[in-house]
């Protein structure tokens, strides 16, 4: 009771916050960036340097209502083969453009659903990317996996095409909750799609499951973790549920008034939090899992765990490149963003430029700020005196943060931490590191 009073006084369960995959977050993107900077950022990637890839396949069977990702109904192929052909200019446009030599150390399709795509699409987007970027030593490759639409000939042809990594998106196991969100999936045919994954080899299983979602109880929740535990994935994201239906037009199929409440949320998230626990997995930042020998736990453990647009990631490179409708690239000069319409990503692409729309530049404290938001998410923790010439400005920063919140966080010794008991404040702390202003109505519940 104490613990939720003191939330209650900092206005955690009012807040909306930014989820801080960025900074400064796609919000505060413009369209100051172009197609031009786009060029000049992958140009200035080092000869011989590691990158890393992300390819965004809009196209789902079937649209869930609680999905707030750029994506498109298909009843056919025709559509995902036409977009296809643009992929290919695309890549063919960042061989043009990159230096000599680049690798891969990470690829991730995601979506939407890439496993929409034949067997025979898989192998040649496999292979016109390997034609232009291979794979560095030790390189990962990542698919997201929708159990309702995965068979052997497709999990075959991710095997060949040198995936390493399955993604599964679960949500929840509970048949009623999965009608209310338009998602229907029992937990046998998960079962066997993660069955024809590790018999194809694939032991690097990732899962995302939801809490907050409507008509979620505590019995409810129980049963759908219990369940994903029986699988053994290797890595958990447990993502609170976000009811933007001003962005996710979608979501006003969900009924509002079936939500849990914040502190409900908190409740469910921490039942959720126990049962990783007690089954020996670490947590990982806010909302992530793994078992100890999981990449993601090594990373925490050694002080390199980052975050990028897919949430936590041990991924170190300097540089995301983004090819597909609404895909966004990092670069360590700003961020550039696909348009997110197909149709204008098509045209652009087909005129041979790229197709971005909007982005940043960095510029003032944006990556010093973005360097004390990603270990504060990251770690639980920043310390100012690792931030050389900056260090003077941190401590200011770092005593204001203090003061905000009340004892509720800890500053000693130059470092400013997060308690255990207070992690559920990490976003609300994160912003007060934030410089731009936060629009509440673009964001979800701070829980």
């Amino acid at each position: 009771m104490k613990t939720k009073t003191k939330f209650e006084r900092l206005g955690l369960f009012d807040a909306k916050v930014p989820r801080y995959t960025s900074y400064p977050t796609a919000p505060h993107f413009s369209d100051r960036v172009g197609s031009g900077q786009m060029r000049e950022w992958v140009q200035a990637v080092p000869v011989g340097g590691h990158i890393s890839l992300y390819i965004h396949i809009p196209f789902c069977r079937r649209l869930c209502w609680f999905c707030a990702c750029r994506t498109q109904g298909t009843a056919t192929a025709a559509p995902v083969a036409a977009y296809l052909e643009t992929l290919y200019a695309e890549i063919d446009l960042l061989a043009e453009t990159l230096p000599e030599g680049v690798t891969l150390n990470r690829l991730h399709w995601g979506g939407g659903t890439p496993t929409l795509l034949t067997p025979e699409m898989i192998e040649i987007l496999a292979q016109r990317i390997a034609k232009v970027l291979p794979f560095a030593p030790g390189a990962e490759f990542s698919v997201e996996i929708d159990p309702n639409e995965i068979d052997t000939a497709r999990v075959d042809a991710l095997v060949a095409a040198g995936m390493t990594r399955a993604s599964i998106g679960v949500q929840d196991f509970d048949p009623h909750i999965q009608s209310v969100i338009g998602r229907d999936q029992s937990f046998e045919t998960t079962a066997e799609a993660v069955e024809k994954l590790r018999t194809a080899g694939i032991h690097s299983l990732n899962a995302d499951i939801l809490f907050g979602l409507p008509h979620q109880t505590p019995e409810r929740i129980t049963d759908s973790v219990t369940k994903l535990l029986s699988l053994n994935p290797d890595r958990v994201a447990l993502y609170g549920y976000a009811h933007v239906p001003w962005m996710a037009r979608r979501q006003s199929l969900i009924p509002s008034q079936a939500l849990p409440t914040p502190a409900e949320r908190l409740n469910l998230f921490e039942i959720a939090r126990k049962l990783f626990d007690w089954d020996g997995y670490l947590q990982i930042g806010i909302d992530h899992f793994a078992v100890p020998s999981d990449s993601l736990a090594k990373a925490q453990a050694a002080g390199k765990l980052r975050r990028n647009f897919q949430g936590y990631t041990d991924d170190q490179s300097d540089t995301l490149i983004g090819l597909g409708a609404s895909s966004i690239s990092r670069f360590p000069q700003g961020y550039a963003q696909n348009n997110p319409a197909t149709s204008r990503y098509v045209a652009a692409i087909r005129s041979g430029t790229f197709a971005t729309s909007r982005g940043h530049a960095f510029s003032g404290d944006d990556l010093l700020r973005a360097r004390i938001i990603e270990r504060i998410m990251c770690d639980f923790e920043v310390t100012a005196g690792e931030f050389g010439p900056d260090a003077e400005k941190v401590r200011d920063w770092m005593q204001s943060a203090e003061q905000a919140f009340d004892g509720a966080i800890v500053l000693q010794n130059d470092k400013l931490a997060i308690p255990l008991d207070a992690h559920a404040l990490t976003r609300l702390v994160a912003r007060h590191f934030d410089t731009y202003t936060v629009q509440e109505g673009r964001h979800a519940s701070a829980i």
